[in-house]
């Protein structure tokens, strides 16, 4: 056997689906138990669930069930030779799901392209469900919205800003990488979907993994030889943090062991080329005369270019949310470095040593996380109320439904784009002004 049939046969081993399944009834996750042999029981057990679709399970076109985006002009099609599938539907859903009388234990979020939800499991593992679920809100946008402005506003911008660089970069090339492969997420059944937000999305590389991988390694790199504090702590953390994440997305039936696999070492392949460069990039965008132009243009340029890669889904929203997010964060700190507001310590004296927790140095930690969040709250909220309208106003495209909107290029990258983009340089400028004008910068 050649060397190349056996990568074959240890990739295809590796996409199983169900090894996946395996994993989750290791972990103490059941499939919903198959359809009785006695239809008037099958009625029985549907009669509670028929005035919600969601519960019923029916596939994407049924009638009365959730229709699929991709049906009229953007829907893609699969690749030629079925290595992919359409992006912008239920991914990786082979059979209708029966009905299901254990307690839903996965409704963690709804997919917002479907207004698919969670699949119908017994759970006898609790702790872990719990564990898990945490973990992979790690990748969430729950998660970002906090941990970067917590490290901006309490712990250290610089540190801060570089790891939003690191971070925009890896999950951009990873989404993009996504549509270019366009590989489909494990079928169901075999696997139990506890979690369905991005059920539309392909699903090689994980960008999850990614991105679980990309913050704890980058955190390392950036604070040792900067804060004092043990390796050991940072040797510790890394395994932790990514091993969670990525055992996460197993767990929750989204990914194969494929799929993790990859997006580890892709992480670190991006890490190993782009990290170097990360210093330069963040002095760039505080010193240089031009930068908010040349930052804005190459995040907007490469919003429209993943756009063109595949149809409407989460993933293209997502990206656009990223490059946003990505693009006020550096023009904030522009902004910032170039009024004072925010002055990086001097390399003279590196080390930093920790300052002693005192209550007043936590109430004003507190007090930024408090009023800076519902700032920033605020913004997406007001934004999103006038990109949207405003968007499909110029474009001619009905306001009616907002989901159907926001399914179409024109409404949804400008949408994401600004409205994060507005977050973004709220976190790096409006909040740390509203710190320093009121005293607990």
């Amino acid at each position: 056997m050649s060397l190349r049939q056996r990568l074959a046969q240890l990739v295809g081993r590796l996409q199983d689906p169900q090894k996946v399944a395996r994993f989750q009834r290791l972990c103490g996750v059941e499939a919903p138990p198959r359809r009785s042999a006695d239809p008037r029981e099958d009625e029985k057990a549907e009669a509670p669930l028929a005035g919600d679709p969601r519960l019923r399970g029916r596939p994407p076109g049924a009638p009365g069930g959730p229709q699929p985006p991709g049906s009229d002009r953007n829907q893609c099609p699969t690749k030629p030779d079925g290595g992919g599938a359409p992006n912008g539907v239920r991914n990786g859903l082979a059979a209708e799901l029966g009905p299901a009388s254990p307690r839903r234990a996965g409704a963690l979020r709804r997919n917002s392209l479907t207004d698919e939800e969670g699949q119908l499991a017994r759970v006898s593992n609790w702790p872990l469900y719990c564990l898990f679920c945490f973990g992979t809100e790690l990748g969430n946008e729950l998660f970002y919205i906090l941990f970067f402005p917590f490290w901006i506003w309490n712990l250290d911008p610089l540190v801060g800003r570089r790891l939003v660089v690191i971070w925009v970069l890896v999950m951009y090339l990873g989404q993009c990488t996504k549509d270019i492969i366009r590989w489909p997420r494990p079928s169901s059944p075999p696997v139990v979907k506890l979690e369905v937000f991005y059920n539309s999305e392909y699903s090689m590389p994980s960008t999850h993994a990614m991105s679980g991988t990309a913050i704890p390694i980058s955190m390392v790199l950036l604070t040792y030889g900067r804060w004092q504090y043990p390796l050991i702590y940072g040797l510790i953390l890394i395994p932790c943090w990514c091993s969670l994440v990525c055992l996460s997305r197993i767990y929750m039936g989204m990914h194969s062991i494929l799929d993790i696999i990859a997006g580890f070492l892709y992480t670190i392949l991006i890490l190993a080329v782009f990290y170097p460069f990360v210093d330069l990039i963040d002095n760039f965008n505080q010193t240089h005369k031009y930068a908010p132009l040349i930052i804005i243009g190459l995040h907007l340029a490469l919003g429209i270019f993943s756009f063109t890669l595949d149809t409407w889904s989460t993933s293209r929203g997502d990206t656009a949310e990223i490059l946003g997010s990505g693009a006020g964060i550096a023009c904030g700190s522009h902004v910032t470095y170039n009024m004072g507001l925010v002055l990086d310590p001097s390399l003279d004296i590196l080390p930093l040593a920790g300052p002693p927790i005192t209550m007043t140095l936590f109430g004003k930690a507190i007090l930024r996380i408090l009023i800076g969040m519902v700032f920033v709250l605020i913004v997406r909220d007001v934004m999103k109320k006038i990109t949207i309208p405003l968007a499909c106003k110029i474009f001619n495209i009905p306001c009616d439904d907002i989901r159907k909107a926001r399914q179409h290029m024109e409404v949804e990258l400008p949408y994401r784009y600004i409205t994060y983009g507005m977050v973004g340089f709220s976190i790096t400028f409006f909040v740390p002004y509203i710190f320093f004008f009121i005293g607990i910068s």
